[in-house]
């Protein structure tokens, strides 16, 4: 979604990951909305790796899926093969950390889409080591129209911003939800919320943490709304992770 209007990215971020008192803020669906919530999209698995099957914990994630499945399936889907690695090496970190999760890579991949267009919104895009660039930072929350108000937290050090927090990254976390949350993905010894990897590990480990079954449709609903306060926002989240999963099903 390149083309994101600021009231979308208001909404998408504001919601983000949250911890605490902070979530009371958050923008909400409106009273009268009449249609249902969604069902759980089918999670998917990738094929792993021959060579990462038993424990993987000190393997950069981007290792863990076969290649050339990661390959046919970013092209199959139009998503950028660097972020389609990440997606795909998070849900096996999961599957291998956290099992009763059921956490597929397509529900990482659905929120990744709407959050940021899989890294490619306002121009940016993920180089080689799937780091953001230009990095990705959301609007001021300052708490003006439609803005939840969000005191700095981080002394600017991921945003930019000594004022106010922004989200930040691929994946749009608020500075002191990253602190909280953050894993490195990459292998490297940093946690950087701009690096494609660490992001969406970091997103995956928190959805697991709120979430204890993500092929039951109300568990499945209750993350995805934690992460972001908008039953909208899962409806969007859960339509382009069911069209992912039908692809994939098609190659089977």
């Amino acid at each position: 979604m390149g083309t994101l209007n600021l009231g979308r990215v208001v909404r998408s971020i504001a919601g983000i990951a949250v911890v605490g008192t902070i979530m009371a803020g958050c923008a909400s669906d409106s009273a009268g909305d009449e249609d249902p919530p969604p069902e759980a999209p089918q999670q998917v698995l990738p094929e792993p790796d021959a060579e990462h099957t038993d424990n993987t914990e000190d393997v950069a994630i981007t290792e863990l899926a076969d290649a050339d499945w990661v390959a046919e399936t970013a092209e199959e889907n139009a998503i950028p093969l660097r972020a389609m690695s990440a997606y795909a090496g998070a849900a096996l970190r999961m599957a291998e950390t956290q099992p009763e999760c059921n956490l597929g890579w397509n529900t990482l991949a659905g929120i990744g889409s709407v959050e940021t267009s899989h890294a490619s919104i306002d121009d940016s895009g993920l180089d080689a080591q799937g780091g953001a660039e230009p990095a990705i930072i959301g609007p001021v929350l300052d708490g003006s129209e439609e803005v939840m108000e969000v005191p700095d937290t981080d002394q600017g050090e991921y945003d930019d911003d000594d004022d106010w927090d922004r989200a930040v990254g691929p994946m749009q976390f608020l500075p002191e939800t990253w602190e909280s949350y953050a894993v490195d993905g990459n292998q490297d010894g940093q946690t950087d919320p701009q690096q494609i990897d660490d992001a969406v590990l970091t997103a995956g480990t928190y959805l697991c943490e709120t979430a204890d079954d993500f092929s039951d449709d109300e568990q499945w609903l209750q993350a995805v709304t934690t992460y972001n306060q908008s039953t909208d926002y899962a409806r969007d989240v859960a339509r382009i992770a069911t069209s992912y999963a039908a692809e994939d099903n098609d190659d089977q």
